[in-house]
Formats: structure tokens, sequence, C-alpha cells
């Protein structure tokens, strides 16, 4: 979404007259000509690493020397969302000659492996290739698919269930999950009614008898399944 940033009253008219002029196919050389000096000098990036900040600076600094009213907002759009680290922008102009970026990152919800390289999947449901990080994130294991498993944490999330407990996540081809606590409690997980499933097994845990269970499946319906092996 493009904000622009526009100072006080007599600016703001003065803009305004200019933009219309600028706006006419007739006007177009006018545009290109040092008549008026919009062109943009300097671009900022606000919400990453300063690494990764810089990254996409130099993503889009072809654009650095165009004319502030005739920005591409596809190009800027198109190349913020290819990055995986963004999770949504705000892009400012600052008039005369600025473009200010704001960047809220992806949070990170899980690490996966793909062809032998770890990646972290995204809340925005896009692979991160993975670095050492001090955030204690599950495991996934299987061939998962990426946007069912962002809809199964936002499922988790809503729930009686702690996300931030789940030491390891089980992917199956059927759509199904298990997931293991950091206590090494495994859930076996149905595919259907998961938030009612979920619920369940925070009471269960507060429970003195399943206190001890290693497995708990909730698989089938009507019937809890409870091993302490």
């Amino acid at each position: 979404m493009m904000h622009q940033k526009i100072g006080k009253k007599q600016r703001l008219y003065l803009y305004i007259v200019i933009f219309l002029l600028l706006s006419t196919l007739n006007n177009h050389k006018l545009v290109k000509s040092d008549f008026f000096n919009f062109k943009i000098s300097e671009i900022n990036v606000f919400g990453l690493s300063e690494k990764n900040n810089l990254i996409i600076s130099d993503n889009i600094k072809n654009i650095i020397t165009e004319n502030i009213f005739l920005v591409k907002k596809e190009f800027l759009t198109e190349t913020l969302k290819k990055n995986s680290l963004v999770n949504s922008f705000e892009i400012k102009k600052i008039f005369p000659n600025k473009l200010n970026i704001k960047i809220e990152k992806t949070e990170f919800l899980a690490i996966t492996n793909i062809n032998g390289q770890n990646y972290f999947v995204g809340s925005n449901g896009k692979l991160t290739k993975y670095e050492n990080t001090k955030k204690s994130l599950p495991y996934i294991f299987g061939l998962v698919n990426i946007s069912k498993f962002v809809e199964f944490v936002e499922v988790v999330k809503i729930s009686k269930y702690n996300f931030n407990s789940i030491k390891e996540i089980y992917f199956y081809p059927s759509g199904r999950w298990d997931i293991k606590n950091n206590d090494g409690q495994l859930v076996k997980l149905p595919s259907e009614n998961l938030k009612l499933k979920l619920d369940s097994i925070s009471l269960l845990q507060k429970n003195e008898n399943f206190k001890n269970a290693r497995i708990i499946d909730l698989r089938f319906k009507n019937k809890i399944i409870v091993t302490d092996d």
C-alpha cells in the first residue's frame, strides 16, 4: 500500500497542480526535462537487518533517478513480494525526491528440510534459507505443504494448545499432523475437527491421570488412546 506524506497546504496545492501537469501525455517531454526536479535521490528501507535492508535497496536502485511522480508501483510491489522476509510493507513518497519503505518482517514458524537444505518457514508462506538462530523453533518432518502448514499454525494459535511447546511436527501426505512437545509427549491428530482436538489436549495435560502419557492418539471418533511407554 502506497501513502504520500505531504507538507503544508501551500505545498499540497503546488503538488496537485504539478501532478495534473505531469499526468497528461502532452506534458511527457516536460516531465523528462529539468524544469521539474523531482528525481528520486534517496531510498530508505526499514524493518529488516541492515544487511537485508541494503539488499532490497540494491534491488530497486534502478529507479533512483526516476521522477517521483512516475514511480512504478507495480515494480516496487512485485520486487518486495519476491523477498521471502517481507510479510507486509508500506511505501511513502517524501517530496520532492525521497522514498521511505517500511517493512514488517515475516514471523519464522518452523524449520524444514528440502533436498538436504534447511529452511525457515515463514508466516507469509515462504521459505528462507536457514541461518543459525537463538530462537527455538519446531522442526517439521515430511514433505510439508507450506500453505497447509501455515493454516495448521493458525488453528493451533487460536486453540488452547501452546504452539511454543511444540518441538517436532510430522506431516503426512494425507494432510494429517502429529506433534511432539518439549517433554517428548507425542500427540496423533486427526485430519478433521483440529481445534476441538487441540483444546482437548490442553485439558488432558492438566489431568493427573494423563501426566505420564507418552502418546495421545486422537485420530478416532469419540475415543482417546493413551500409551504410557
